[in-house]
């Protein structure tokens, strides 16, 4: 023990300088004057209003995907000491002093800088040369679009290296299978691969494209451990075991920790509120939470309330009346009842107040003890500010004819007689003698005399209806649907038997303090619905594109123009790259469908672990290709060039796979090795030139004279101003 004391203690350490240099280069490239433009660049106009809404706790929505990445631009701007307190209401508005920009776009630049390494390490973990992995690294950190994207505070550059990671990180575990499965080093890069997963998700949706791609070609090597005879039964187990636990247990996990974190940090009432439920909504500080704070909890006899539309599409909006009756003929020609006008209005008004009346009894107040309203309880529904009743009958609706009027009973003393009974059905009862809850239930009202459903039709009336939406009753009800579907937002106990006592009731606050907090699984579920189907208006943007446009290249985005010089950024690809990565995977495709042609008849052009490393390795690149960018042709929202910088990625690894196999294999004589190899350098030169013809595009450093820029414009679709000076 002594004797082990004396002698000095060694650390042996094994670096690989070609991932120091690779990294210098990609940081140099990444980070070189990162905070200019001084100004606001593209989509960063919509990620800097979320920094500040997390920077004040304020509650956002956004349906372009999960929180995680808006957490770590927000992470910067925390680090950088920014308060939130920025106005972003345009592209190119320049930054005040207090933004710390450098900070803001730090984090997507690391994440760039580091995908050049990474880039490498995946392609040496296929078993290809180091030679290879440079050239799959030199592709990555030169490509003009990787580095606009990942120089501003932008998500794609997260996302890619995430993307990579799992790849890299499924790589290194899939390797150290063969020789130590169970060990810490199998275990850390098992994990890491389902971490680096639930982040790519977590960032963007399009991150579950490399998500199933990692757990496909798990499933197939799970599939072929199956068939090992040499391993027991329990051996097999557990590794399926520790697989399910790291890449679907510990990715479902995290995510649901993203939204637990982003939940927890927006805690305030914020403008995207209205999307949300009542209940979702009453959790937030202010906003309704402070109008609602201290409601009776279950609705009774003679309570006043506003019923808010659960759907809540076009607009959220609540059940209104005013003394404006519909017109006695159409603009079609059609007849109406003339009674007055039921719509569903997008604004709080003292007249969205009704009353819930028994229809037995007189009285339009609450009784001691209060009777609470329970499912399949008949109700009259009283305007609270006209005290007409909620009605429908067999006249068709304005604007759907296949329904009902609904509107407010008007005595005109013919034969018309009130049909203001209505059956309260709660849709989200636990039994059938459920009260009916303040926010947490929510009600259909099934009209007694015709079994119509109060419905909200979306549709906008015209100037006599006020542009409101249009409210039906809808007869022939096929299942269940949100529009018809009500839930109670504000409430309180009528105590006034007079009605002008009434009115001022109404206009007065609520009060009586009732605790009605949601579950994070209640609020985790409506936000993930509300993303999902939450969809935007879809308007042609100017730099809008189709996927075809992103493998020619024909297509660019000007990110962002001087306001005084002709110096701008654009979003513009090296056009050597991208052409040479499509027509590579065109090749690699066939070459693989060639190769197994002939293995099926027996033919065995490689030896079998080349053949294996080749299968893996066309799989991983053209598969992640693939799945990254075939989707789009399927989706309808306003896609542009940005999109396909995850694909691209992959496209980037396969080039030089290919190029090594075709030397390795293809290649028959010395000399045709010598021809490609001179090929393949005037290739990258030529790539090289090219990026850095691009680079003030890149960068956005140096003004351009209008013929320098003219050069610049290869393609007519390109659109690159050219200013006069």
């Amino acid at each position: 023990m002594l004797e082990s004391l004396k002698r000095p203690v060694v650390v042996t350490a094994s670096i690989n300088l070609n991932i120091v240099a690779l990294t210098g280069m990609g940081l140099l490239s990444r980070l070189w004057c990162l905070s200019y433009p001084r100004a606001v660049v593209f989509d960063e106009v919509y990620y800097g209003q979320y920094i500040s809404f997390y920077m004040n706790r304020v509650f956002f929505l956004d349906d372009s995907g999960p929180p995680f990445g808006h957490m770590l631009l927000a992470l910067g701007g925390y680090l950088g000491g920014f308060d939130g307190n920025f106005l972003w209401n345009r592209i190119g508005a320049e930054y005040t002093s207090d933004v710390p920009v450098w900070a803001l776009r730090l984090l997507p630049a690391l994440a760039g800088a580091l995908s050049v390494p990474m880039g490498y390490q995946i392609v040496s973990e296929l078993q290809f040369s180091h030679c290879t992995a440079m050239g799959a690294a030199l592709l990555l950190l030169i490509e003009n679009a990787l580095v606009t994207q990942s120089r501003l505070m932008l998500l794609e550059s997260p996302l890619i290296f995430f993307n990579l990671l799992a790849v890299l990180s499924y790589l290194k575990f899939f390797n150290s299978q063969k020789h130590s499965p169970f060990s810490p080093h199998w275990w850390f890069w098992l994990m890491l691969t389902g971490v680096a997963c639930a982040c790519a998700v977590g960032i963007k949706y399009m991150g579950i494209f490399t998500y199933l791609l990692v757990l496909g070609i798990a499933a197939v090597h799970a599939w072929h451990l199956i068939g090992d005879r040499t391993l027991s039964n329990v051996c097999v187990l557990c590794h399926l075991l520790a697989r399910v636990m790291a890449l679907l247990a510990t990715p479902v996990t995290l995510y649901l920790l993203f939204f637990r974190v982003h939940l927890a940090l927006l805690c305030r009432s914020g403008p995207h509120d209205q999307i949300m439920s009542s209940a979702f909504q009453a959790s937030l500080e202010g906003g309704l939470a402070r109008i609602t704070e201290g409601q009776p909890l279950e609705v009774a006899f003679g309570s006043q309330v506003t019923l808010r539309n659960v759907f809540g599409k076009p607009l959220p909006c609540w059940l209104h009346s005013h003394q404006n009756t519909y017109p006695m003929i159409y603009e079609n020609g059609r007849g109406s009842s003339h009674q007055q006008q039921v719509t569903c209005y997008p604004f709080k008004d003292v007249n969205n107040w009704w009353i819930i009346k028994d229809p037995g009894r007189h009285q339009l107040e609450v009784s001691s003890p209060p009777r609470p309203v329970r499912h399949g309880d008949v109700v009259q529904l009283v305007h609270g500010m006209s005290t007409r009743l909620l009605n429908t009958h067999n006249v068709a609706a304005p604007l759907s004819p296949h329904a009902q009027e609904v509107s407010c009973y008007v005595d005109y003393n013919i034969s018309m007689p009130a049909q203001n009974l209505w059956r309260l059905d709660i849709v989200n009862r636990q039994s059938d003698r459920d009260t009916w809850k303040t926010i947490l239930s929510a009600v259909r009202f099934v009209h007694l005399n015709t079994s119509a459903v109060l419905k909200l039709s979306g549709a906008h009336l015209p100037d006599w209806g006020f542009h409101q939406l249009e409210v039906v009753g809808e007869k022939l009800s096929r299942g269940h649907h949100e529009s018809m579907a009500w839930n109670v937002e504000e409430h309180r106990y009528g105590t006034s038997q007079e009605q002008r006592d009434r009115e001022l009731e109404l206009h007065a606050p609520t009060h009586v303090d009732v605790s009605r907090n949601l579950s994070f699984m209640a609020r985790f579920l409506e936000l993930q619905w509300r993303m999902l189907t939450l969809r935007g208006e879809d308007t042609e943007h100017k730099y809008s594109s189709t996927p075809l446009d992103w493998v020619t290249l024909d297509t660019s985005i000007a990110y962002w123009l001087h306001p005084r010089t002709s110096a701008q950024i654009h979003l513009l690809g090296n056009i050597v790259i991208w052409a040479s990565a499509s027509l590579a995977t065109a090749a690699c495709v066939l070459l693989f469908l060639w190769y197994l042609l002939r293995r099926r008849r027996d033919i065995r052009d490689l030896p079998e672990d080349v053949w294996l490393r080749w299968a893996l390795a066309g799989t991983l690149c053209t598969g992640g290709w693939a799945l990254n960018y075939l989707p789009f042709f399927l989706m309808e929202k306003t896609l542009f060039l940005y999109h396909y910088l995850p694909a691209l990625t992959f496209q980037l690894l396969l080039l030089p796979l290919l190029l090594q196999h075709v030397y390795d294999h293809l290649c028959r004589s010395r000399l045709q090795r010598h021809l490609f190899s001179a090929l393949v350098i005037a290739w990258y030169s030529a790539a090289c030139h090219v990026s850095n013809m691009l680079r003030p595009l890149t960068y956005g450093d140096r003004s351009l004279s209008p013929g320098e820029l003219l050069a610049l414009r290869w393609r007519d679709s390109w659109d690159i101003p050219i200013r006069n000076s």
